[in-house]
């Protein structure tokens, strides 16, 4: 892997209270990884390969910590109805199709494209139940150069009959995906899929908390979504303490990586349980706000020390884009402010790029910052159509290509070093 430098104005979050920036400066890359920001470069770099986006800025790429692949052709249908209703109606007629891999195929390439568009370089990933989709979609993001966790879903209860699976035929498939894709990529792994806890039985259940552990694989699911889902799961574990201790007994909480996507109802236990265990939560508030669902409460999360990231939640969410999703977070938590008597105070600027960042990327490691060692996962930005009417800080710059830019402005997408073109045909 070649060496190089990049010239600009470099903009990240170490901390979520802090923004790093370095105006008109040279970052240094090596092997796909940060080594260092300088203002002047010495004799040491001489020979390594400059790219010069003066005038532009760098940032890293953004992390989707929860989607939803094969409802990306329902991306904005449904969405007067609540998450129940919702699925019935919309969803699982939808996950039934991957069975059928030219359509699974024409699907995935349009949503790989659509990421890479909007500048997600990792992303977590459900699929549908279908182990031959799953590895299909697998092999595409290993094609594309992007990120992913990708994960075959499990479910054997309470779902439309053509998606209600064979408990131990699921299991054997899951296990058959793990020792396939476990190796095959430093870029896209496997995870652990359970649907959510009323559609998985205690069996489905145990034996995924097992493989997990047995291959230490990583987990992602949902928690505590919708008021009528938190009841449902008390109807069919009354004798848990709650949503969120079921996972743990279950050994799928924790016991490795895990990400829970929106979180919304979970109770100052559930929270505490979540943060010593080092979960995170992933906050998807289009989706939330679309479904009915409710806002999650991210700075409680915050004070806790529970890790948060943010996620599209598509085909619940309507845009695959992080860059409008982080504008959305600042806007929910304003909500959530005025809903508590003004107890959580709204989400900042910083802290709010860093969830789309860095928040997410440290779910797959040393991603989502240009701090020493870091991959290098970037995006290069040109806001010249959005500014020249008044002098901006690369601050203010960054605000208004979070609030008011889109895709058009990014130039250039890297992941760990290489610069990733569209990868397929439309």
């Amino acid at each position: 892997m070649n060496n190089m430098i990049l010239k600009g104005d470099i903009a990240f979050t170490p901390t979520k209270d802090i923004m790093e920036i370095h105006k008109n400066s040279y970052m240094i890359v090596e092997e796909g990884k940060v080594v260092d920001i300088c203002k002047e470069l010495d004799n040491s770099y001489k020979g390594y390969h400059l790219k010069d986006f003066t005038g532009k800025i760098i940032i890293p790429g953004f992390v989707d910590l929860h989607l939803h692949a094969p409802q990306y052709p329902n991306m904005g249908l449904g969405l007067d109805k609540e998450l129940i209703p919702w699925l019935d109606t919309y969803t699982f007629p939808e996950e039934e199709k991957y069975s059928d891999l030219d359509y699974a195929k024409k699907v995935y390439s349009r949503l790989i494209n659509d990421l890479w568009r909007f500048g997600t370089t990792r992303s977590a990933v459900f699929a549908s139940i279908h182990k031959e989709s799953a590895k299909l979609l697998m092999d595409m993001f290993i094609e594309s150069g992007l990120g992913a966790y990708v994960g075959k879903v499990n479910m054997d209860q309470n779902t439309a009959p053509k998606l209600t699976e064979d408990t131990k035929k699921s299991i054997e498939e899951t296990e058959e995906i793990l020792e396939e894709y476990m190796t095959k990529s430093d870029l896209v792994k496997p995870i652990i899929t359970p649907r959510f806890i009323p559609t998985c039985s205690e069996e489905m259940l145990t034996r995924l908390g097992e493989l997990a552990i047995k291959y230490d694989i990583p987990i992602q699911s949902h928690l505590n979504e919708n008021t009528s889902e938190v009841i449902w799961v008390k109807e069919l574990f009354p004798n848990s303490k709650n949503y969120t201790s079921v996972y743990e007994e279950f050994n799928l909480l924790g016991q490795t990586k895990t990400v829970m996507g929106h979180c919304i109802y979970n109770t100052d236990e559930e929270i505490d349980l979540m943060s010593k265990n080092k979960v995170y939560a992933a906050h998807c508030p289009y989706s939330n706000y679309n479904l009915s669902s409710g806002i999650m409460p991210v700075r409680k999360y915050l004070d806790k020390g529970v890790p948060v990231g943010l996620g599209s939640d598509i085909a619940g969410g309507n845009s695959l884009s992080i860059m409008s999703i982080i504008g959305c977070t600042i806007q929910a938590s304003k909500m959530k402010w005025l809903d508590t008597n003004k107890e959580l105070q709204p989400l900042t600027f910083n802290e709010a790029f860093f969830l789309g960042t860095k928040g997410g990327g440290s779910f797959f490691g040393k991603v989502g910052s240009f701090e020493k060692g870091y991959d290098f996962d970037a995006l290069i930005i040109d806001d010249s159509s959005l500014t020249g009417l008044k002098e901006l800080s690369i601050e203010e710059r960054l605000q208004k290509i979070i609030y008011t830019g889109d895709d058009r402005n990014i130039t250039e997408r890297y992941v760990k070093g290489i610069k990733i073109e569209k990868p397929f045909i439309s």
